[in-house]
């Protein structure tokens, strides 16, 4: 048995792990990062990056589609094994490759394999053959995919977010289980590439937008390319010869029965704390097999522990696992003083088509404040242009002081405007600011001009009828 005794032990080598270990290993030299499983972030191998690369590919493919509407008629076809043989070559020879490189410049004897579960408060055991002892832990473990017990039947035709990149070729149908992010750009990228594709979700929402008619316009835009079916449950599947077939059962008690190709289940990810055996180091799990803690500091409690990026499922994003394995890492230097540290304002986007994005607080986290909501559908001069005038964007002003909250948004290049809005929600600005901006026309950027300009009149109006209400007679 091999003992290795150092201050920190970063548990994970993912963006977080790292984002850590960069922090740490600039005040030290006693630490040691532990990796489960091949080196390169869940975004590089089969995240961000991947289906970025499937997303483009399919764009192409549906450009030849539609290029009769412009008078530029297309043609050609989709070679599914050229799709992800491109994929995977930019995916390991530019994205990987680039994390890699860093990994192999973190010394030997910071890195350590295998995989970690506490044996007891400040001890871990690596794999069968080594002991680590540390005085503070940061956990960046990250998650897994979700999967249904429903599916064990069809097991040998599941695919994952973490498996669906390494396929030889497309298949010619595939089943998505799920309505959130991954299932949606996944699901119609693959029916841009000639997949013959059906959605199935659970609970008839798609995940991320919150305001009733944002929800029910991204589920009516959606449904008009993608065969979904938005609310219900799979009672069971089996295999036969056909391939995986799947039961499907809708609220009002119609079954739905479909063979496939394969099957890709979406249906979220599981953060790996639960193989940690976190009640060894004196961790309160909750009812629901989570983790406490405090997103400010990322610290479990009063422990000597520190949470960082999806293990904690609270905004598995990119920058924010990065940010979080920073904040992890600086309290944990801290400690037993950790430093509550600002967060970025909430910034997601689904890189669907239309594309969806949520900025800053949502409709859902304002109820009960007094707002107005400016909303216009995306039908800029510039939208026009394109063909793209599907969706809506929706901005929260506070009705008293004019400053943006948040927005939630569905329409074509989407993320630009989100990320303007976020850069105006992060210095705190006013609507009446963000319109002293100069905006060039055309561009999609006059949308946000229109809606910011739709608000404040709305506001005005607030401020005359609450005026007239306090005004005495």
């Amino acid at each position: 048995m091999k003992t290795i005794e150092v201050e920190y032990a970063i548990i994970g080598a993912g963006t977080s792990g790292l984002g850590a270990y960069s922090r740490i290993s600039r005040q030290t030299d006693s630490l040691v990062m532990i990796q489960d499983g091949p080196y390169g972030t869940t975004c590089a191998r089969v995240g961000c990056m991947p289906s970025k690369l499937l997303i483009t590919a399919a764009d192409h493919a549906h450009h030849l589609h539609t290029g009769d509407f412009f008078g530029v008629p297309s043609s050609g076809r989709v070679e599914g094994r050229k799709v992800l043989e491109r994929l995977r070559r930019e995916r390991d020879h530019r994205f990987v490759a680039r994390n890699l490189r860093y990994i192999d410049k973190i010394p030997n004897h910071h890195k350590l394999e295998g995989r970690a579960r506490f044996i007891g408060p400040g001890r871990l055991m690596v794999g069968e053959s080594v002991e680590v002892r540390a005085e503070k832990f940061i956990l960046a473990c990250g998650s897994r995919p979700a999967i249904s017990e429903v599916f064990n039947p069809v097991m040998s035709r599941v695919l994952t977010s973490d498996t669906i990149f390494e396929l030889e070729d497309l298949p010619r149908s595939i089943a998505v289980i799920g309505m959130g992010v991954i299932a949606l750009e996944l699901g119609q990228a693959l029916h841009r590439l000639g997949v013959d594709t059906t959605l199935y979700g659970r609970s008839g929402r798609i995940n991320a937008l919150t305001h009733p008619i944002m929800q029910r316009q991204a589920l009516e835009v959606l449904s008009a390319e993608l065969d979904i079916q938005p609310c219900g449950q799979v009672l069971s599947t089996w295999e036969d010869a056909e391939g995986a077939w799947i039961e499907y059962e809708q609220p009002d008690g119609q079954r739905i029965t479909k063979v496939f190709d394969r099957i890709l289940v979406a249906m979220g990810r599981v953060s790996n704390l639960d193989r940690l055996g976190l009640e060894q180091a004196g961790v309160e799990i909750t009812d629901r097999g989570t983790v406490s803690f405090d997103p400010h500091t990322m610290r479990c409690g009063n422990l000597p522990l520190f949470i960082a990026g999806d293990a904690t499922d609270h905004l598995p994003v990119w920058h924010e696992a990065y940010d979080e394995g920073r904040i992890a890492a600086d309290n944990a230097l801290n400690s037993p003083a950790p430093a509550p540290a600002g967060r970025r304002p909430p910034l997601m986007v689904f890189f669907t088509d239309p594309q969806i994005a949520i900025i800053g607080q949502s409709f859902q986290q304002l109820q009960g404040r007094e707002i107005v909501i400016g909303e216009l559908p995306f039908t800029s001069a510039r939208h026009v242009v394109w063909n793209k005038v599907q969706g809506r964007i929706q901005v929260y002003l506070d009705a008293r002081t004019d400053v943006i909250l948040g927005a939630e948004l569905l329409g074509y290049q989407a993320e630009h405007l989100a990320h303007l809005l976020a850069l105006a929600i992060t210095h705190g600005m006013t609507a009446e600011q963000v319109l002293a901006m100069p905006i060039y026309h055309p561009s999609a950027e006059e949308l946000l001009r229109d809606v910011l300009i739709d608000a404040r009149k709305k506001r005005k109006r607030h401020e005359a009828e609450t005026v007239s209400l306090t005004t005495p007679a």
